[in-house]
């Protein structure tokens, strides 16, 4: 399995980026699937910001509720992240990660931080 996660660079506060994941090797239409996204800012413990299932149920973190918008396009085996709204907060290395999650409720970033595949991450800057 490989996650390769683009789309991150610099932005002004306010302004909005788009964070693509592309799978190859895992089984995103298998109904166990369970796709997420995390960062990590400098000094800080990663921190779960989002998560979709196969049939496109998502959870965020409080921090990003309302500003940022997860999906997915299946057909493409890739996984999006829709960030608007960005604070200077935002700032962080963001990482895709991947796993099989049964039941589905349980496809949450607290049981992804042990995600079994995980992207090299990809930079994200907010400047003020």
């Amino acid at each position: 399995v490989q996650l390769v996660e683009s789309g991150g660079g610099s932005v002004q506060a306010g302004g909005s980026l788009r964070l693509s994941c592309a799978a190859s090797g895992f089984a995103v239409n298998s109904a166990s699937a369970c796709m997420g996204w995390f960062r990590q800012a400098p000094g800080n413990e990663r921190e779960g910001v989002a998560t979709i299932t196969r049939t496109g149920t998502t959870t965020y973190a409080d921090s990003v509720k309302g500003r940022f918008t997860t999906s997915q396009d299946n057909a493409k085996n890739t996984l999006f992240l829709q960030m608007d709204s960005q604070k200077t907060e935002d700032t962080a290395v963001y990482f895709c990660a991947a796993s099989y999650v049964l039941p589905s409720s349980w496809c949450r970033t607290a049981r992804m931080e042990n995600a079994k595949y995980w992207g090299k991450g990809t930079q994200v800057t907010v400047s003020s």
